[in-house]
């Protein structure tokens, strides 16, 4: 028997450097502005503080498979492994890449996974797009096989069309879109498989919704009654967002806060990121992986912390043409990170 801590990350606009001479055209021209002063060192800088962060989950072990997103490209997440490599040497971690080519700006998906723990077969590797007049978002679909059992868990990285452009009621279709697309991947997912009931799906990211919006709870079928999806045939997923509220953390002040969000805006907690999990993860059959209680929450370190009202983590930032302004260089990311393990029997 053993335990695999699985997290996800929205790493904030995580690119390369403003000179990268890579970059795809049409993301150099959506970015301009926006990464005018990125440099070599901020990038640097902000791929060090990540990987602190990384490095500490899991009791200073490491996660066995976390999801990201907000990622340029591969390259860029090849980086952030390596950043890693040296505070984690036991682990091995390898990426999951699959290119977003209709994203309009380059904040792909993407998975960073043990390969001491898991394999992964490229060809059960797949993007699901979720279009919008101004660009897509993808859904970052992959099988880990465990090398302990040979058992399949497949994991599915979101990161759903966000609220701008007219807020969360002008754009709440689009995230009902997302949502009726991971509803439907996570049909087709059982279909395929040899056993219909026995394939474990954890869904997990950045939803731009909350728990109790329709996005997740009508169309994603995401419910906070676990029982009905312990004991339920069809695509329900057992919401654990909603066992992440008033969790207490510490602040880099080393006072103890209450934690309504994991990210926050004008001071207000929003719970967008989140963990999804089906039946088989859930319930009373011992064969397979399964979720270990008590085990999904927000991670935080105390320095990721703001000691102001709203408690939401310390961006890094991004420049904006202005570097002094818009970059905190001991700050990380907009969101907090989410983590749950799962036991492999």
């Amino acid at each position: 028997m053993s335990e695999h801590y699985i997290a996800f990350w929205n790493l904030e606009n995580l690119f390369a450097p403003e000179d990268y001479a890579d970059r795809i055209d049409w993301v150099r021209a959506q970015t301009a502005s926006d990464l005018a002063g990125w440099s070599q060192a901020l990038y640097d800088r902000k791929r060090a503080q990540l990987a602190k962060v990384i490095a500490a989950m899991n009791v200073g072990a490491g996660p066995a498979i976390l999801g990201v997103c907000e990622v340029e490209d591969e390259k860029v997440l090849n980086d952030l492994i390596a950043t890693i490599a040296p505070l984690l040497p036991a682990r091995d971690y390898k990426a999951v890449f699959a290119t977003a080519d209709l994203s309009f700006r380059g904040i792909d998906t993407a998975f960073i996974f043990d390969a001491n723990a898991f394999t992964v077969d490229s060809a059960l590797v797949f993007n699901h797009f979720v279009m919008r007049r101004t660009g897509t978002r993808d859904i970052l679909q992959a099988t880990f096989i465990s090398k302990t059992s040979n058992a399949p868990l497949v994991v599915m990285a979101n990161h759903w069309p966000s609220r701008s452009g007219g807020g969360a009621a002008a754009s709440a279709g689009f995230r009902a879109t997302a949502g009726e697309t991971l509803s439907y991947w996570h049909k087709r997912a059982r279909e395929e498989a040899q056993t219909l009931d026995r394939t474990p799906i954890l869904a997990m990211g950045d939803f731009n919704d909350d728990p109790w919006d329709a996005s997740l709870t009508f169309n994603a079928i995401a419910t906070r009654e676990r029982g009905d999806v312990e004991r339920g045939k069809s695509e329900k997923f057992y919401n654990f967002a909603w066992e992440f509220l008033q969790n207490e953390v510490e602040d880099h002040r080393g006072n103890m806060r209450t934690l309504d969000g994991t990210l926050y805006y004008k001071n207000n907690g929003n719970l967008f990121d989140q963990v999804l999990a089906n039946r088989p993860l859930l319930d009373a059959d011992p064969s397979g992986f399964k979720v270990v209680d008590g085990s999904a929450g927000v991670f935080t370190l105390p320095e990721m912390v703001s000691h102001k009202v709203g408690n939401g983590p310390i961006r890094f930032g991004t420049p904006k043409g202005n570097v002094a302004d818009n970059i905190d260089e001991n700050g990380f990311s907009d969101h907090f990170p989410v983590k749950i393990v799962v036991r492999e029997t």
